[in-house]
């Protein structure tokens, strides 16, 4: 029988330790080729000014398709700018085993993915995080890295003031009237925003700065400028971020190294003291592997 689980059992059944640690595995694997995972597909909704994208995925224990629309007027209705849907199949047979609102999937897991890559290359103690997006993106990374870091300030920006006033509330933040005054000093920067432009300046970095560039997930847009991007630089996919990051595109930035290869073992971390950006563009592999955490939790739960 196929399950069909709402947000709300989603929520329930998704534990964050558990998919911080699947998320180190995924990555190793698809660093490793051990995975099949094309390339997303993407189609514009002109009415919505928005995009509906398609993340199919095969891992070891988990055949997968993700449905997301990315919708930036959602914002001003009151609901998410991303809604996804995972329909998750049995690897061996193809047989349904799960359809689930994927919404909670893609913020968390997106956060522990950032999450695990901060741990692993920004050295450890007390670190101040800023936070430009003021989405639900910001704050399942608030979250995320709580889970690897002592967190002393979480600074929040973005472009309207009563959203970053709501979201500092929730995450027990700071407001910050300008992106400049939140990143100044930050030893952790997420930009989890819809911008095409881009928000972040190199120039602002303290150096050593640890920097997940989650947004701008096509390749005309970006959300870093060129000295930003001039940093050491680790992507989730160098397949991904060649063809689908404006982030790199833009910039000329040479592709660096996948954080799953870093996290295998087989290439070193950056220096010491090195100020690094993580490009991240969401795996099809991770929402498999989370989607399959939600289905056997729940398949325990029934028992």
């Amino acid at each position: 029988m196929t399950l069909y689980l709402d947000d709300a059992a989603v929520r329930r059944l998704l534990r964050l330790q558990d998919l911080l640690t699947g998320m180190r595995r995924v990555l190793v694997d698809l660093s490793a080729g051990k995975v099949i995972q094309p390339l997303r597909t993407v189609m514009e909704i002109p009415a919505a000014q928005g995009f509906l994208f398609i993340k199919p995925a095969l891992t070891q224990d988990a055949l997968a398709t993700k449905l997301i629309t990315l919708v930036p007027g959602n914002a001003a209705r009151g609901l998410p700018t991303l809604l996804a849907t995972i329909v998750l199949m049995d690897p061996a047979t193809g047989q349904p085993l799960a359809v689930m609102d994927g919404t909670w999937i893609t913020a968390l897991r997106t956060a522990a993915v950032s999450a695990v890559a901060a741990d692993e290359l920004s050295p450890t103690g007390p670190k101040i995080v800023a936070l430009l997006g003021s989405g639900a993106l910001a704050r399942s990374h608030a979250l995320a890295l709580r889970a690897v870091r002592p967190v002393t300030q979480i600074r929040v920006w973005s472009r309207d003031p009563a959203n970053v006033a709501r979201c500092a509330a929730d995450v027990g933040g700071v407001a910050c009237a300008s992106a400049e005054a939140a990143v100044r000093g930050a030893d952790i920067v997420c930009t989890v925003t819809n911008a095409s432009e881009p928000v972040l300046r190199g120039a602002w970095l303290k150096p050593g700065a640890f920097v997940a560039a989650v947004g701008a997930p096509r390749p005309n847009w970006r959300e870093l400028d060129d000295a930003a991007m001039s940093s050491v630089l680790v992507v989730d996919s160098r397949e991904s971020a060649k063809h689908e990051s404006g982030d790199v595109i833009l910039s000329g930035a040479k592709l660096g190294v996948e954080i799953g290869e870093i996290l295998g073992g087989t290439q070193p971390r950056p220096a010491t003291g090195a100020t690094v950006v993580f490009k991240s563009l969401g795996q099809a592999v991770e929402d498999a592997h989370a989607a399959r955490l939600v289905y056997d939790a729940a398949i325990a739960e029934q028992r």
